[in-house]
């Protein structure tokens, strides 16, 4: 277990996930903040595919945050030899690194789309929990995974601790969908901020993996009916939320084709996430740049 007083390493700091770990922080850990553009104050420059320039970041620190990659977006714009380079070799540079330092934790964010073709079966929503196997579609999810499964044997066998957290969908998107995403494939940024500082003091041993996502009312019994006929559902299981999208003319999806079940990590962590639906409709009224204005659809 890390001590809270250590300095952590945020690489990607100037990134959304990066940004909410230094605005909010990371318990009462003192922060570092690295990124191949360092556009934000407190944030300095560190292109992670350079051992000089890693070295210079873990000076001093105790436990790594590595939110740096390439990502989704970049497919068919980057070769798939770079995202090897950004997303696999560096994470392992930078793991190797740190274990010669000392560090005592490195925690990796992953994302949810590592699950690939795996989350959305044929006729049905699909219920994705940690028992699933991924099936990548693209290299971005492949590099993840690659990365993922060295990060576990290399703790096994005696390095850092290291949790790996399977982020859902977190960007600024029109809030309407941003709602309906947090029912069933969506967080927060602040509270994927606070499973990181969780994540740095938990003594649940060397390794552990756990899906990041807002709290479903959903139930596994529903995923025949959410692809065929979600409004229904979402009427059954969230009947506040609906309420409120209708008095605002918001949309309701027609179809679901995917539930992120985050309940290992409130059972094995403690941690659920506080900034559900009702929480973007609260942002969207008070015009906070966290969401988009609403858009015709």
């Amino acid at each position: 277990m890390m001590k809270r007083s250590g300095i952590v390493l945020v690489t990607g700091a100037a990134g959304r996930l990066g940004q909410a770990m230094l605005m909010h922080g990371l318990g009462g850990s003192r922060l570092h903040g690295a990124d191949l553009e360092p556009c934000t104050a407190g944030v300095e420059r560190c292109d992670i595919t350079r051992s000089e320039d890693v070295a210079a970041a873990l000076d001093g620190v105790q436990a790594v945050v590595h939110a740096a990659a390439l990502h989704a977006p970049h497919v068919g714009l980057v070769s798939e030899r770079r995202f090897m380079q950004v997303n696999v070799d560096a994470t392992r540079r930078l793991y190797e690194m740190a274990a010669e330092r000392g560090v005592s934790r490195f925690v990796f964010l992953s994302s949810t789309a590592v699950y690939g073709a795996a989350a959305t079966p044929t006729g049905r929503a699909g219920w994705v929990d940690e028992s699933l196997d991924p099936k990548p579609r693209t290299i971005y999810h492949r590099s993840k995974l690659i990365a993922e499964a060295w990060l576990q044997a290399q703790c096994r066998s005696g390095g850092p601790a290291v949790r790996i957290l399977r982020v859902a969908r977190c960007f600024p998107e029109p809030a309407h969908l941003m709602a309906v995403y947090r029912l069933h494939r969506g967080v927060d940024a602040r509270d994927v901020a606070r499973a990181c500082a969780m994540s740095l003091g938990d003594t649940l041993g060397p390794f552990r993996r756990w899906i990041i996502a807002a709290p479903t009312p959903l139930q596994r019994s529903d995923v025949l009916e959410l692809h065929a006929d979600a409004a229904t559902v979402l009427a059954r299981r969230a009947p506040r939320l609906v309420i409120a999208m209708q008095r605002r003319g918001w949309p309701l999806p027609v179809s679901i084709d995917r539930v992120y079940d985050a309940s290992r990590v409130g059972r094995e962590l403690g941690w659920r996430a506080r900034h559900g639906a009702i929480s973007v409709l609260r942002d969207a009224d008070h015009s906070n740049p966290r969401v988009l204005p609403p858009v015709a659809c």
